[in-house]
């Protein structure tokens, strides 16, 4: 893209930050049971109150209290799905964001299946490549695609923003990515742009994990830094350590 629309999409992502510190979000994440404890703890970090239940029962009440919905197709069950199922008709009928984890969707059947059935009816889809490519989805997609690995990408129609922050070793500790797609779900929130959202997303997400990877020597420490540094950063620093292109 041009210069000048980069620049556009950085100001908004910002701005997307700005907001959501400032005034907080409501989000009702199903995401697996190995990722709930550090994505809870990342969303509080991000001024976001996480509700995580995946009973059918009670899903509909839950949603019906957030601003976004984030799904993650890890652990997956008949119970959640058919949790999935009755949360996002109840994000539908309120307009909310909904971003889509199809977490080893290239490995089992049953969640490329799943997840083809739903992602028409939400907002982002974060995954790797393998996920990604198995929905067939990596190339001008309709709905707005967060694809990560060594470069991660926002893609939207034309639009193909890479973006080149984040450190090697967050690929060390588990559920960084899961954390990931639910940061980009409460940005959702805060912005009527869902490429700003998710470029907002993986700025902070990634310059927090190159601050938290220069005070520690193995990954065992990296959580707690981690943490720390997305909760202290300042926007202008973002902004000065973005790298898109």
């Amino acid at each position: 893209m041009e210069k000048d629309a980069n620049t556009n999409l950085l100001d908004n992502a910002i701005e997307a930050i700005y907001v959501l510190r400032r005034d907080g979000a409501r989000i009702h994440s199903i995401t697996n049971t190995v990722a709930q404890n550090f994505t809870a703890n990342v969303l509080l970090a991000c001024n976001t109150k996480p509700s995580m239940t995946a009973n059918p029962d009670e899903v509909e009440a839950f949603t019906s209290r957030a601003d976004a919905l984030h799904i993650n197709l890890g652990t997956l069950n008949k119970n959640r799905i058919h949790a999935i199922e009755k949360s996002i008709e109840v994000a539908n009928l309120r307009s909310m964001p909904i971003l889509l984890d199809p977490v080893m969707a290239h490995v089992s059947p049953l969640r490329a299946k799943f997840a083809a059935k739903i992602m028409d009816r939400t907002t982002i889809i974060r995954g790797n490549v393998h996920e990604i490519k198995t929905l067939g989805i990596e190339k001008e997609p309709k709905t707005c695609v967060v694809m990560t690995g060594e470069q991660d990408y926002a893609l939207h129609e034309t639009i193909s923003i890479a973006v080149k922050n984040g450190h090697p070793i967050m690929a060390k500790i588990i559920a960084t990515g899961c954390a990931l797609g639910a940061l980009i779900t409460a940005l959702a929130s805060k912005s009527s742009c869902p490429v700003s959202a998710s470029i907002a997303g993986l700025i902070w997400f990634g310059i927090a994990g190159e601050i938290a990877a220069v005070k520690i020597q193995s990954p065992g420490s990296f959580a707690p830094h981690f943490i720390d540094a997305l909760y202290e950063v300042d926007l202008d620093i973002i902004r000065n350590k973005a790298r898109l292109s």
